[in-house]
């Protein structure tokens, strides 16, 4: 017979250990400056997108008596359907007696991190596949660079190649891009570019920073994803690979403190209250305290007109 469900026999959420996982975000996953997270009340909601109303010349002159003409702002597409990861972080119940013992060690939270950092990193790569997917992008916003047109040759012109992206962008969403994101060997060639380093070598004797790039590109922020990953079953002295490869991509994105409700390159639909920490359990089978941890979300690309693939930007140049 099935028992009655209540807090011994439901998962009951610790509420210390969630609003510390909420907090919680590892700075070398950049996913969301990309794709923005949006909380959403349950996994029901769909997606809004935008149209191109507001570019349209319409004739909105009206005789008396006619009837008014009607612009629809944005519309409801597919369901969100948010994808669950979930994963259980271990503690030997030896190292916690030891932890106890000095002041500020915290494993539980320790564990939550450790269980995180594996999440987020499958959210990442999501992330990056999408966005450096060429199949989403059409032939407008998108360019694959071969040979001497990628940024690690001298020969190349990546202001000219940002210039012509942004304006892709903007013909098409009547908004520059405010973001570049760059994959490592990407942000490697444009540091070391002879025409960027031209553009600084009397203004400053410091390395070349993101910072520097983003006013170089007249974009408000440069971001380089350096996120690394292995297949699961790889060996220990596997070199890892990057998770956003040797591509570019430029993109128009809500910034900090603006409303999400506008067309938008990408958007991440997280379900309100995630992530979430059961309270741990006791497994004495390995005397070890277990800390379960889900998350719900799903990573949308609502936009790609919003934004402008490099292909191989930080490839070898041939």
């Amino acid at each position: 017979m099935n028992q009655p469900l209540n807090q011994r026999t439901a998962a009951v959420v610790d509420p210390i250990l969630s609003t510390h996982a909420r907090g919680y975000r590892n700075a070398e996953f950049i996913s969301e400056v990309l794709f923005p997270r949006v909380p959403i009340p349950n996994r029901a909601m769909r997606v809004i997108k935008f149209g191109k109303e507001a570019f349209r010349m319409l004739n909105t002159r009206r005789a008396p008596g006619a009837k008014k003409k009607r612009v629809q702002y944005g519309y409801a597409s597919d369901p969100v359907s948010l994808v669950q990861d979930a994963l259980e972080g271990l503690v030997p119940i030896e190292h916690q007696q030891e932890a106890a013992s000095v002041p500020g060690v915290d494993l539980g939270a320790g564990a939550v991190n450790m269980v995180l950092n594996v999440i987020d990193l499958g959210h990442e790569y999501a992330a990056a596949q999408l966005a450096r997917s060429a199949a989403n992008y059409d032939a407008n916003h998108k360019v694959a660079l071969t040979t001497t047109d990628r940024w690690t040759s001298d020969s190349s012109n990546p202001v000219a190649d940002v210039d012509a992206g942004k304006e892709a962008v903007r013909r098409s969403i009547g908004r520059y891009p405010n973001t570049l994101v760059l994959g490592p060997s990407a942000f490697t060639a444009l540091k070391n570019h002879p025409k960027v380093k031209e553009q600084f070598k009397y203004t400053s004797k410091d390395s070349i920073t993101a910072e520097m790039l983003a006013a170089y590109f007249d974009v408000a922020r440069v971001v380089v994803g350096k996120a690394v990953w292995l297949p699961e079953n790889a060996a220990d002295d596997t070199l890892a690979s990057d998770v956003w490869g040797n591509d570019a991509v430029l993109a128009y994105v809500p910034m900090t403190g603006e409303s999400y409700q506008v067309p938008s390159y990408g958007y991440t639909y997280e379900l309100s209250g995630y992530p979430q920490v059961q309270q741990p359990y006791f497994e004495r089978d390995c005397d070890s305290w277990i800390y379960p941890t889900t998350s719900e979300r799903r990573v949308i690309l609502t936009g790609a007109e919003g934004g402008f693939l490099f292909q191989d930007a930080g490839a070898a140049a041939a």
